[in-house]
């Protein structure tokens, strides 16, 4: 019996794809691959069309981002269980064994997040952290529960996903695994961690650094936020960004990319427009949560 849905997103992974699908093809518990294909025009849909393991593919008009395809990709599963995989990361063999046989450990968990290593052997991520400041940030070291999960490589329970709103589409890329994580946690399910092996060719796909990066990271950080933490946490986060954007032309030459005036402004901007439907859904959240945002922020903010 196929449990899991391995969901794969790709955009211009001609170079990286072909690993990844064989690393698909070499797992030791059978499932489903589902290839979603953000209209790469690079070449990826011949190639995909060639593999051998003949993965089913979801070929998409535009690019959507990780986020949009995953929630594309969402209404096509008809498994118990839905696999994010990127499409430069290479699982070992028994990855999603182990990470299957992790959550039928865990009765109330609805995520497990694999262990990301980077091709000269460090841990990149074993699942994500909340800090003080709302970040969710890789946390390197093993856990046996964690507060979220990765995206890069992670396995889902699909009624539990799909029960706290699927997956953030309009995020297009970053946070949509922490907002995610956020919300399951809210409706009282766990995550925890696993000795899943996944080489990740990290940044293969996007360009970590770039102005869309911090564009996207920072938005969908303030968005998260909004909509799943504590109401004076949400605020003092935005009017921090605020008040530190507006203060930056005192303070000469940023340093680094995410802090020049230009794209913060961009990042408040995109905000505002959201907000009306961002708090819409933050009640939303509020209505199907099972947990307090203050009892969630304070057991795993800065922890």
């Amino acid at each position: 019996m196929t449990s899991t849905t391995v969901v794969v997103v790709t955009w211009r992974g001609a170079a990286h794809i072909t690993a990844c699908l064989d690393a698909l093809a070499a797992q030791s518990r059978p499932h489903r691959t589902l290839v979603v294909d953000n209209a790469s025009d690079d070449g990826t849909a011949a190639l995909l069309a060639a593999h051998p393991s003949k993965p089913e593919v979801l070929r998409l008009r535009r690019n959507t981002g990780y986020a949009g395809a995953m929630a594309a990709a969402l209404d096509k599963v008809d498994t118990p269980l839905m696999a994010w995989l990127n499409d430069d990361a290479a699982p070992a063999s028994e990855w999603l064994a182990t990470c299957e046989d992790t959550l039928a450990q865990a009765p109330l968990a609805a995520a497990v997040s694999a262990r990301l290593t980077l091709a000269d052997g460090s841990v990149q991520s074993t699942g994500v952290r909340l800090t003080a400041d709302g970040h969710g940030a890789d946390l390197p070291e093993p856990a046996d529960e964690v507060f979220g999960f990765c995206g890069g490589a992670a396995v889902l329970n699909v009624e539990a996903l799909r029960s706290v709103g699927g997956v953030p589409a309009s995020y297009f890329c970053y946070y949509e695994d922490t907002d995610t994580a956020w919300r399951l946690r809210l409706a009282g399910w766990d995550i925890v961690g696993a000795e899943a092996e996944v080489t990740h060719r990290h940044g293969a796909s996007t360009r970590p650094g770039s102005a869309p990066f911090h564009l996207w990271n920072e938005r969908n950080r303030l968005l998260t936020l909004l909509r799943c933490a504590p109401r004076a946490v949400a605020i003092r986060q935005l009017v921090k960004f605020a008040v530190l954007t507006a203060v930056l032309p005192l303070r000469g030459k940023p340093d680094a990319p995410n802090f020049r005036l230009s794209l913060r402004c961009r990042v408040l901007g995109a905000v505002a427009a959201r907000l009306p439907r961002t708090l819409l859904e933050r009640r939303a959240i509020g209505r199907r949560a099972t947990l307090g945002r203050g009892a969630v922020w304070d057991a795993w903010a800065g922890n």
